[in-house]
């Protein structure tokens, strides 16, 4: 891995940003070179939200992402919103509930994904839903080790929530893994 550049977008208080923090944590636990930003402000309260994180065995000379390597989408406004700014190589995750055009469909590498499901009726809690993200995504690009991966929710989770996060990081990755 060179470098991997991440942006997941979705509704304020979805938890898009703490997302991109554990996925940034766990892969400087690693050892990587990491950049995490966000962006917040009338989006934190239900508005279309974003965060991102740069990963990379090199330093990182620009902080930005023009153009990710993965969106990961959980709202249709947060898809419709940042779809195009994309590259031909970029890898769309979505919630499964979300209409993907076909236009993306065709040029893309989609996963279509029951995130926000399977966090409200598997995990048995709707915000569960950035840590199973994190499960998708990281088994998409391998950013960081699933031991530093679970440390770094277990960091950021509320004590007693640990085995139901850690659940739901694996059931992320599981259905990657199924998607297949």
């Amino acid at each position: 891995m060179a470098k991997t550049e991440i942006r997941m977008t979705g509704s304020g208080g979805q938890g898009v940003i703490m997302g991109t923090i554990i996925l940034a944590e766990a892969a400087y636990e690693d050892g990587k070179q990491v950049v995490q930003c966000q962006a917040y402000g009338p989006e934190a309260r239900g508005g279309s939200s974003k965060a991102e994180t740069i990963v990379s065995d090199d330093r990182i000379h620009y902080t930005k992402i023009k153009y990710p390597d993965l969106l990961l989408s959980l709202t249709q406004e947060s898809l419709d919103k940042f779809k195009d700014a994309v590259k031909e190589s970029t890898i769309f995750v979505v919630d499964s509930d979300i209409e993907v055009p076909e236009e993306i469909m065709k040029a893309h590498k989609v996963y279509s994904l029951p995130i926000l499901d399977s966090a409200r009726n598997v995990i048995k809690n709707k915000m569960s839903a950035n840590i199973i993200s994190c499960g998708a995504v990281n088994e998409l690009t391998h950013v960081a080790t699933q031991e530093a991966l679970e440390a770094a929710v277990l960091n950021h989770v509320p004590k007693g929530t640990g085995d139901s996060n850690l659940a739901a990081l694996r059931l992320g990755a599981q259905l990657i893994k199924e998607y297949k």
